[in-house]
């Protein structure tokens, strides 16, 4: 069985990695990348999300711009190419790719039609603009960078969120937390857990600041939700 398919989208065609559990129908989660691409980090969080009974779709969300994109985390050319594709990334437009992967994730015959949004750094941000713009059953977000941009839509939040900063994040300021977690605090649907001492990316396999324990809390937190939510 395949590990792409293609999501046919409003404004054109683009692929997706998918990783299936063993015991199907079973609802979705749609992963969301970093600037790195749908690279070895995202498939294998797939992979994992698959092993916990639920099927995995990462769409290539810079399809637009270069479709195909796989980056490697320890390597500065490829951080730099990521960059410039995050820095010119249309945000707007993704949401619409986002909701197009989940109206495409909806109709797989295996998929029990409940679907959560899943994302990181980027893609964190994506599933954060995906809640409130969209119709989803559950969100999770892993350090989202530029979330405080948008907090005037926080209000349109309707679907259960769950969110993971680590205190000591390089590129959300805490001053970005502090504004995220109030504008979050008088919402019925959002969870934020915050955690000390981690940097950006502390639960990226084979990142820089990969902490084992602060992943395995967050994860194991994630993983409880999404059954709670998706079930």
């Amino acid at each position: 069985m395949t590990d792409r398919i293609t999501i046919e989208g409003r404004d054109g065609a683009f692929g997706a990695y998918i990783a299936r559990p063993k015991a199907l129908p079973a609802p979705a989660v749609v992963v969301l990348q970093e600037l790195f691409g749908v690279n070895a980090d995202i498939r294998k969080t797939c992979d994992e999300l698959a092993g916990q009974g639920f099927i995995a779709v990462a769409p290539d969300l810079f399809w637009r711009q270069e479709p195909g994109v796989d980056l490697s985390v320890t390597s500065e050319a490829d951080w730099q190419h990521g960059l410039r594709l995050y820095q010119a990334y249309d945000r707007d437009a993704g949401v619409g790719d986002i909701k197009d992967t989940l109206d495409a994730v909806a109709k797989l015959p295996d998929c029990t039609g409940r679907i959560a949004v899943q994302g990181y750094c980027l893609g964190a941000l994506m599933t954060f603009l995906t809640a409130v713009r969209c119709h989803v059953d559950a969100a999770v977000a892993y350090h989202g960078g530029d979330t405080e941009k948008y907090l005037g839509e926080a209000g349109n939040l309707s679907a259960p969120l769950l969110m993971h900063l680590g205190e000591e994040d390089e590129f959300i300021p805490k001053v970005a937390q502090a504004q995220i977690k109030q504008a979050l605090a008088g919402s019925p649907y959002a969870t934020v857990y915050s955690y000390p001492g981690q940097r950006h990316a502390f639960s990226r396999h084979n990142g820089a600041h990969y902490n084992a324990a602060a992943a395995a809390l967050a994860n194991g937190r994630t993983s409880e939700f999404l059954h709670r939510q998706l079930r």
